[in-house]
Parts: C-alpha cells; sequence; structure tokens
C-alpha cells in the first residue's frame, strides 16, 4: 500500500541532542511514550574533510527533528567497506535498523525484510528519482532501494608529468602504456596508479573490464565472469603495466584507491581512474595539481559505455515504522539535501530535478560529463541477491589476477565459484 497519510506530531518535550560516539547521531537524553526512535545506518566515505559523512547526516537529522518532534533519529555511520557486515550482523541479531543507506540490497529484498518504495515514499518523491537509478533499484519488477549517490569515473592525469615528458592525453590502451613508460622514464613514482586493493576494487576492475568489452554480467544477463573478454583485459593489464613496474611501488592488489587518489593529489602519480570527488579532493589540497580528465580510453580507442556507481537506501520493515522512515526519507529527497550531497562531495543528483538545475548551471560544469551519462551508466549488478557475496570476493581476490605472473582467468572463475 502506497504510503498517502503524514505523521501526527504531538511536541512533548524539548530536543536533547547529543552525537553518537560510534559515528554521527542525533538523539534525546530521554525518551517519553510519545516519541519513536528511527535507526539510520550509514555509508562514510570520510576521505577528506568536505567527503565525510557524519556532518551531512547530523544535518539532515537535526533539521528533520526539528520538523517532527515526536521523532528521535539515532544514526551511525561506518566504514565502507565494513557497513555491509555490520548491518548484516544486526539483521542475524533481530536489530535490523529502520533505514540502512550502503551499496548492496537485493539479498533483503529477495528475503521480504525490505518496505518497497512506493510503501514508504510519497508519489512525487518516488517519481522524481532519475528513471535509470530507480529501475536499477528494483527487484524483480519492485523497487526496493533509493539511490542515495552516483558518481562516475574519469581518467585523471597530471598536465605538469605529461608537459615535462611531451605527453598528449592517451585515447587507446596502447596509448596509455607508451605514456606511462614515458612517466616512468621521467621518474614519476606512479606512473599509472591502479588501486585493486580490498578498499573499492570492483569499481577499478569494472571500469577496465568495460573498456575492454567485457563487464561483470553478460549481454543476456546474469554474471559472466569468466568471458574472454574480461580474461583479455586483466591480462592486458598485468603483461603491460603491472610486470613492466608502471604501476608504482605498491602492488595493486595493495594499493587502496584512497591512497592511489592521495598519490596523484601529492604529484606522486601521473594517472588514477578516479571518481568525479577527485576534483573537491584536489580543491582542498595545498599542492595544487595542475589536472586533466579524459574518458578512460577502449582498448582499441572505440567509445566504450560509461562506468557508474550509486548508493542505496532500503528501509526495513522489522522495526514496524512504515510512516515514520517515510517522513524521514520524504525529507531526505528534498532539493535541498540531493542537492547539497550532490555539490559539496562532488556527486551526481540521484533526482531528475537537481540533476536538470545543475545541468543548467556553470558553475557546475565540472559535474556535466556525468550528468550526461546518469540515464545510459553501467553499474554494478546490484539487484542480484548475492551482489555483495560477489563484490566482497572481487576486492579480496582481483588483485592476484594482475600480480606478476597471476593468472587472470583462474581468479575469474575462483570468484565465479562465489554464486555456488
Amino acid at each position: 500500500m502506497r504510503r498517502s497519510t503524514r505523521i501526527l506530531v504531538t511536541v512533548t518535550a524539548a530536543l536533547g541532542l547529543t552525537a553518537s560516539a560510534a559515528g554521527c547521531g542525533t538523539g534525546q537524553g530521554t525518551e517519553d511514550a510519545a516519541t519513536t526512535t528511527l535507526t539510520v545506518v550509514a555509508t562514510n566515505y570520510g576521505d577528506s574533510v568536505h567527503k565525510n559523512s557524519q556532518g551531512y547526516w547530523d544535518r539532515v537529522g537535526l533539521a528533520f527533528q526539528a520538523a517532527h518532534p515526536g521523532i528521535r533519529v539515532v544514526t551511525t555511520v561506518y566504514p565502507a567497506d565494513t557497513v555491509d557486515a555490520k548491518v548484516a550482523a544486526l539483521v542475524k541479531r533481530g536489530k535490523a535498523p529502520d533505514i540502512v543507506q550502503s551499496g548492496s540490497f537485493a539479498q533483503y529484498a529477495a528475503a521480504g525484510r525490505l518496505y518497497s518504495a512506493d510503501e514508504v515514499l510519497s508519489i512525487p518523491v518516488q517519481a522524481g528519482f532519475v528513471r535509470s537509478l530507480a529501475d536499477a533499484g528494483k527487484v524483480n519488477g519492485t523497487q526496493y532501494a533509493m539511490p542515495f549517490t552516483a558518481s562516475t569515473r574519469l581518467l585523471y592525469y597530471n598536465k605538469d608529468l605529461f608537459r615535462r615528458a611531451g605527453l598528449d592525453a592517451p585515447t587507446t590502451w596502447q596509448e596509455l602504456a607508451a605514456d606511462a613508460r614515458a612517466l616512468k622514464a621521467q621518474g614519476v613514482k606512479y606512473p599509472i596508479a591502479l588501486p585493486f586493493g580490498p578498499e573499492e576494487a570492483e569499481a577499478e576492475t569494472l571500469g577496465w573490464l568495460l573498456a575492454g568489452d567485457g563487464g561483470y554480467t553478460g549481454s543476456a544477463g546474469g554474471y559472466d565472469f569468466v568471458s574472454e573478454a574480461n580474461v583479455s583485459a586483466l591480462t592486458w593489464l598485468r603483461t603491460n603495466l603491472v610486470e613492466p613496474g608502471l604501476t608504482g611501488p605498491v602492488a595493486p592488489g595493495r594499493l587502496n584507491r584512497s591512497a592511489a587518489l592521495a598519490a596523484f593529489v601529492d604529484g606522486e602519480a601521473g594517472m588514477v581512474n578516479a571518481p568525479l570527488s577527485l576534483m573537491r579532493q584536489i580543491d582542498d589540497s595545498s599542492q595544487n595539481v595542475p589536472y586533466g580528465t579524459v574518458a578512460l580510453p577502449g582498448s582499441t580507442g572505440k567509445e566504450v559505455p560509461t562506468m557508474g556507481t550509486a548508493d542505496w537506501v532500503v528501509a526495513f520493515e522489522q522495526g514496524g515504522h512504515r510512516e515514520e522512515a517515510g517522513a524521514f526519507l520524504d525529507f531526505l529527497y528534498g532539493d535541498k539535501y540531493v542537492r547539497e550531497q550532490a555539490t559539496e562531495y562532488q556527486l551526481l543528483p540521484v533526482t531528475a530535478t537537481v540533476t536538470a538545475d545543475l545541468r543548467a548551471d556553470r558553475r557546475y560544469s565540472a559535474l556535466w560529463h556525468g550528468l550526461d551519462a546518469l540515464d545510459g551508466m553501467d553499474l554494478y549488478p546490484v539487484a542480484e541477491t548475492d551482489w555483495s557475496r560477489v563484490s566482497a570476493s572481487i576486492r579480496s581476490r582481483i588483485g592476484a589476477a594482475v600480480a606478476p605472473g597471476g593468472d587472470p582467468e583462474a581468479v575469474l572463475t575462483s570468484i565465479a565459484k562465489t554464486l555456488r
């Protein structure tokens, strides 16, 4: 049933607001019978002062409580690499949060643990999502997950290092390898940083697989890890970038995304495939690294699908707080907070109205490439019920595929066995 009523709120006491020691929290010192506690678990990206979820969730929670004094919001944030495990543990103990913001959801939808989007959102809010993102949040034709953030990847290159080596931005893999060789000859520490470490290896991997005409899924749907294109792409990376020492002093399987981006910001990396938020990280830095961006080249130079990532919000049924969760989600997806999330953190907005506003504003031209790609991005297969387990397997194993002497086919086969 679509939520059609609003919560009647009774002001019973002044709010006492405290920060949660576990992350970001907004709460009430004492709770009386007229107050409902809404528990929220969110992902903390925290790679700089600006990109830290604590402040964002604090602001949303405080403003929501001011407008809804009868609802207490308690939010806890966890790092991106632990949030899914924390949520799974809470669900197993019978203490599922009311609302979760993370990267996976399908297993809970399939188990009947979630409210569908039309059970918690008002009609205008549900209709306002970017259609491709709303569709990606469906399991068996029903939307359970609401998009929270979206981003894409670009190949960043250091203009100073390229100029000194007499280079242009690469348009093919062959040119990319040649540029990396020239940068190494100039003494660049990381000619191309290749973060296949456990922090977010599934994103780096998917970008390269798509650029090599492969991907996580086949043309008919469903996983297709051990395809000829995937094996070929990882073999090329191993043979042409890793084994010649063009990826820097840290093995790709141990290099996390945050460390790779920091190397670029510090002027130590010539190239890195990175999210749009790296622009903000560079702006925040005192290094003033001059940079350019291009789409990650395809193996042959032809245009490749735009790799995108998204995070999601879901509402669990267990606590029985459908109306309260719905009120909070409608508040969260107002233009104010969708716009703030996108512009402060260099992410893509998830609603059509904010997308149109940013596309018409030249101040946000750095986001236009991503905005134009929103309706056609190739996302993770998040609707697959075992994606959380598969992505964990990718993070822990894929680095071995591109290590010197590594066997890409064997590694991909081991990841595929995760499905059994």
